[in-house]
């Protein structure tokens, strides 16, 4: 049972909400990030797409192509390997030059990825912990509304529904959150899919229980408005040196 081109043309219909409407998240990392947005940026994240996915994307337009690293960023190298074991590596023009509409999925949902219990039940949002010291959203998780966290669990539960190897990967990324957070002596922060807040306790066997928003760590320079400052003003004098 795989996904098919059908499938995703009615996700992205599906799925098209902004994480807030309040905030434009990448004004917020861009600074740190010689002024790309982190999600935006292949160095930082690169994008896979099923192969039906990118047949739906390349018949809607030009924005993407497959993506080639390299040959001398090994990291990248092995990480696009990894991808294109079962999906395509690819790359955009960059945020300048976005088309809402013809975003991957990829793309739509980050930081965010469906988190599964041991069991298998879709619960809520988890996010890509890889992310943390470089994505604002993480660390303020109230920022994010209602409308993107309801049409991002309509457009994974099709999904989830539809193609068996998705739902395994998610399942295996899932259960690796757990083992993490679980060495870390730290709570899994999840967003339900009704917009409230769950934390599954570390070394429960996955245990969740009902929380509160401040209970989430934030990372990196959005600890506080003063470390972000000081970090801001930090990479300001790093890129005026190049």
């Amino acid at each position: 049972m795989a996904a098919r081109k059908k499938h995703y043309e009615k996700i992205y219909r599906t799925f098209t909400a902004s994480i807030s409407n309040a905030h434009d998240c990448g004004q917020y990392c861009a600074p740190l990030n010689d002024g790309q947005p982190v999600c935006c940026d292949v160095e930082n994240a690169i994008p896979a797409a099923s192969p039906p996915e990118w047949k739906v994307m390349k018949k809607r337009t030009n924005l993407w192509t497959k993506y080639f690293p390299d040959p001398d960023d090994k990291h990248a190298v092995k990480e696009v390997e990894s991808i294109n074991e079962t999906c395509i590596a690819c790359v955009c023009k960059g945020a300048a030059k976005c088309e809402r509409d013809n975003r991957m999925l990829a793309c739509r949902s980050f930081p965010f990825f469906p988190y599964l219990t041991k069991e298998g039940e879709f619960v809520g949002l988890g996010y890509y912990w890889i992310f943390e010291d470089r994505c604002w959203v993480i660390s303020n998780l109230q920022i994010v509304e209602s409308e993107f966290v309801k049409e991002f669990g309509d457009a994974y539960q099709m999904l989830l529904d539809a193609d068996e190897g998705e739902y395994e990967a998610f399942l295996e990324q899932s259960a690796q959150m757990r083992r993490i957070f679980s060495r870390r002596g730290q709570i899994i922060p999840l967003i339900d899919r009704k917009g409230g807040y769950l934390k599954v306790l570390p070394k429960s066997g996955g245990k969740i229980e009902k929380a509160s928003v401040k209970e989430f760590i934030k990372y990196g320079p959005y600890v506080s408005d003063m470390a972000y400052k000081a970090e801001v003003k930090r990479m300001e004098e790093i890129f005026a040196d190049q």
